[in-house]
Parts: C-alpha cells; structure tokens; sequence
C-alpha cells in the first residue's frame, strides 16, 4: 500500500494552491539519467507502482496521440485507468489522469508538501511520475499507460515494476546530446525499455527496426510488429485523429490493446482525441491548425500531412535542431512569423533574417500578427514547440 502524503487525508476546499514555481525549478541538472531516483521515491513512498499495471510508451513522436488511443481504448473496456504523459499544454494536471480526468489540484499541492520535505533535489520529472504512480495507488487504478520522457532504458519510467506491455512508436533524430547520435544508437535506447518475457511492440522501421529486432533477442521480449502480427495492427478504419502519420499510431495502440486481451477497446481507440495534434480551428472566417511538432521528424511528417498553408508560426527551444526542424516547413507557406514560445527559444530575429519572415517575441502578439497575414478562407499552421502550441491554443479558446 502506498504512503499517506498527509495525516489529515485530502487537501480541504479552500487550501492554497500548488507551488508550481518550486516544482518546475526541480531539473535534472548535476545528475546522470536513468530510473535510480525515481526508484528511490517510490519505495518513499511504498512502492505504489506494484498496485497497478503499467504499459510502458516510448518513441521519438507519437507518444501522446498513442497513449491517448490507449487510455480511451482501455477504459471503453472498463477498467480503471490512469494516464501519466508529457509535457502538459495548458494546465501541469493534464499530466496525471485517472478515469479520463485530470487530476485535482489540490493533490498536487499535497504531494508538492511532502515533497519539499522528503525529497526536496528530485528532478521535476521524477516527482510528477512519482505523483502519478502515488494517486493511481490511491485511486485503484488496474492499468496506467505510462509515456517515457525521453529514451527507454535510460528514462526515470524505467524505474516502473509490473509493466505488462512496452509500445515502441518510432526512433528518429532527436536529443541527440542524451541518447546518441545515430538513429540506430537513439533506437537501442528506446528500445531497451523491453523486459524479458513482456511484449515489445512497434511499428517503426528500417535501422530502427532492426535495432529495436536485436535488442528483443538480447533482452528475451517478444517482439511484434505490423510485418509479424498484420492481423494485430490491423485497423477496421483510420483514426478520428488527423493525418496520415496517425494510422501508424492507431495500429500501434490497437495492436497493444489486442495484445492485453483488450481488443474490444479499438473502436473506442481509434475515436480518440488528443489536443495540439493538427488540431482544428475556425477563426475570424480562417483555418488555424495547431500541430507540436518539434523536431525534424515530426517537422517532415506535418508537412506531408498539411502540404499547403498561407502563413506559418513558428517558435522552437534552442536546444532543438532548429534548421533540420524549420526546413519541411518552410515551403508549406510563403509567409512565416516567428515568435519564442520561452525564455530558451531560438531568437525569432535570427529565424526571420535568415528564413525570411515577420519577428513578433510575444508569442500571443505574434498569433495576431499572423491572423492578420492570413487571407479570409485561409490557413494557418502553428508548429514548432509543444509549448507554443499550448499557448496559442489557450488563446485561441479564448477567442485570442
């Protein structure tokens, strides 16, 4: 059974709210990566991961929109179902869901107290999956869908016990300064997330395939694939979800259920939503099609997806192959309008004198300035960072 976080139980109405500033000024910085401390906590905490399932989610791109497919998926079946993904758009509780809610916050300020008693250097990362397990304990959730941060084998979810199935989506280049710099080197990381005896599926190919085929036989896992199993990944019809590169992941997420013995799931699975995934909307009489695609995969899959549009925004983390990124998408639109959607955003002055482009820093100003760029009947995609794309489409939802 896990730990109480507080003798009093929950956090009464009223209460102060959490002290997101503390938590999000918890990095990883001064340590190696890898599952140690996010182990620690949870035995910290009782072991709360041994109360639940976990099916383990790793990949380059995909990740969200799959685990989205999963969760509605698992719980069309019934079960109580606990969703733990990154990073958050809007609001940090998106991050933890149970029954397809996102979690109170008065939760998170109780777990934030202990935590800044009890484990006051974790890295931010690790305490939010060590919140997610503690309230998926306390909410008697049967399965979690459990979404890796980055890697496999060196990500903090490595750390999870009882996990029953790991679904790989893909292995590109990205974080290449954590996980290596080869395709096949980022994909023996992901891939090592396998567990002797547990199922290992995905659907990605070539070089990656291939490694993700020789870590399976080292490790012991059995290993599925579209080429294995067709009838496994096959889909009765594409997903509600919008792209081409979405009926990958639906295969993926269908596969897995069918493979948990939860097939009845897939129909509800490939209904599934999930926001800032070319997501849609109407706008003074123009199309806005908000996408995080945030690096040169993602990049090059969106632009096949939405070949023609009048105006990009576009805003990246400097730590991100800017160039690789940016360069499918300039020729899906003539017009671009750079912004920063943080303060470690590649400088918008740069990307418009050498992309060629409006300059707006203010994310918010710079989504009026392109509105205004954009002809009436037009398009306009956003793309670029997860967080540009949360912040846009809170303005958005609020009539910008």
């Amino acid at each position: 059974m896990s730990a109480s976080l507080s003798p009093g139980g929950p956090v009464p109405a009223g209460s102060p709210v959490p002290d997101y500033d503390w938590l999000y000024a918890r990095t990883r910085a001064g340590r190696e990566r890898g599952p140690q401390v996010a182990r620690a906590l949870l035995d910290q905490l009782g072991r709360p991961d041994e109360t639940f399932a976990s099916v383990r989610v790793v990949g380059t791109n995909g990740k969200g929109s799959t685990c989205a497919m999963l969760e509605a998926g698992l719980l069309a079946c019934g079960l109580r179902v606990g969703r733990f993904t990154s990073p958050h758009l809007q609001t940090y509780e998106e991050r933890v869901r149970t029954g397809g809610q996102n979690l109170d916050p008065t939760r998170t300020a109780r777990f934030i107290a202990w935590a800044r008693d009890n484990a006051p250097a974790a890295p931010f990362f690790d305490l939010t999956l060590a919140l997610a397990a503690h309230s998926f304990c306390e909410d008697g959730v049967e399965i979690a869908v459990m979404e890796a941060g980055v890697g496999g084998v060196s990500d903090a979810t490595q750390a999870l016990e009882r996990v029953v199935a790991v679904a790989l989506t893909n292995a590109a280049l990205d974080h290449t300064g954590v996980l290596g710099e080869t395709v096949r080197e980022i994909a023996r990381d992901k891939a090592r997330a396998a567990r002797p005896g547990v199922p290992l599926l995905t659907t990605a190919t070539g070089e990656a395939l291939d490694e993700t085929a020789r870590v399976a036989a080292e490790v012991g896992a059995l290993l599925l694939t579209p080429d294995s199993h067709p009838d496994l990944f096959a889909l009765p019809h594409p997903p509600a979800l919008a792209g081409a590169h979405q009926a990958q992941n639906a295969a993926l997420a269908a596969a897995t259920l069918r493979t948990l013995g939860r097939g009845a799931g897939v129909e509800a699975a490939l209904g599934a939503t999930h926001p800032a995934r070319l997501e849609r909307f109407a706008v003074q009489g123009r199309t806005v099609l908000v996408d995080g695609a945030h690096n040169p995969h993602a990049a090059g899959v969106l632009a096949q997806a939405v070949p023609q549009a009048d105006v990009l925004l576009f805003g990246n983390l400097a730590r991100k192959d800017t160039a690789a990124t940016l360069a499918p998408l300039l020729a899906v639109a003539p017009v671009r309008v750079f912004t920063a959607p943080g303060e470690t955003a590649t400088p918008p002055e740069d990307l418009a004198t050498h992309y060629g482009g409006v300059a707006v820093p203010s994310p918010l100003d710079a989504l009026r300035r392109a509105l205004a760029l954009t002809p009436q009947g037009g398009t306009l995609l956003v793309a670029g960072s997860l967080y540009l794309a949360g912040t846009v489409r809170a303005a958005l939802q609020r009539d910008v």
